[in-house]
């Protein structure tokens, strides 16, 4: 298992952060993109090298304005432009997975959902594999009910278009009204043989997730007993991901 944060920061502070997570025995770092793909060409290079270096497997958080189930042409059009921007760029870092959360329900049913998201996945896979691209897509489980992303949706994405995916526990229990059933998801994510997921505790109202917040010891304790032995790259996305992630670290050494 390997723990790791959320962001590496700016280009220049990215080899400080990185060489603060090694100091702290963390091997992984999620690079946001969320609300652009920051990095260009030569410092994504760069900066693969010092994490390669360093023994830090690195993964990237895509943008926030995808949804590939829009009424309108345009925005799947953009939201798959962002998502390969991210995945060109994920290449010269050499990152493993691109996270993101695929879209709304809108007013389609969950099934018509499923199909138009779906096939705009089959179609990014074939950009993908004629660009000779290593990156894994990675649909994320998401906390809040209206948008596509429970455990079962995701998984069968996974099994429909060979993509990979993230388990993120935090949205889980939001989108259960606070209830995480470790047990039940373990069983459903086992069998892959290789689990990318995020954790943080998490605020939560009637609609899901609101906001993550630091991490709960005891419920950490509990998750990593289960999951200690799996073949997963857990990161930190609580709001001091770094700090969080190294506690996570401690628990995890003392079980």
């Amino acid at each position: 298992m390997i723990i790791g944060a959320a962001g590496i920061g700016g280009a220049k502070e990215a080899e400080s952060n990185l060489n603060y997570l090694r100091e702290n025995n963390l091997g992984a770092a999620e690079v946001s993109f969320t609300h652009s793909t920051y990095l260009k060409k030569e410092d994504a290079i760069r900066i693969g090298k010092i994490a390669e270096k360093l023994n830090i497997k690195l993964s990237i958080h895509g943008s926030y304005y995808i949804n590939l189930n829009a009424i309108e042409k345009e925005k799947i059009t953009k939201s798959k432009e962002r998502i390969l921007k991210a995945c060109q760029i994920g290449e010269y870092l050499k990152a493993t997975h691109l996270v993101f959360h695929p879209g709304y329900y809108g007013k389609d049913t969950k099934e018509k959902t499923y199909e138009n998201i779906k096939n705009e996945m089959l179609d990014l896979q074939k950009t993908i594999k004629k660009n000779n691209w290593k990156i894994k897509l990675a649909p994320e489980t998401t906390g809040k009910i209206n948008v596509f992303g429970d455990l079962n949706e995701t998984l069968q994405l996974v099994k429909d278009t060979k993509c990979s995916f993230c388990v993120d526990f935090a949205h889980l229990k939001a989108r259960n009204q606070g209830k995480l059933e470790i047990k039940e998801i373990i069983k459903k994510i086992k069998p892959f043989k290789q689990i990318h997921c995020h954790y943080s505790g998490i605020n939560y109202g009637p609609k899901g997730e609101r906001n993550h917040i630091p991490i709960d010891k005891k419920e950490t304790k509990e998750l990593l007993k289960e999951i200690k032995n799996l073949p997963c790259t857990i990161i930190c996305e609580a709001p001091d991901t770094y700090e969080d992630a190294i506690k996570i670290k401690k628990i995890l050494e003392k079980i």
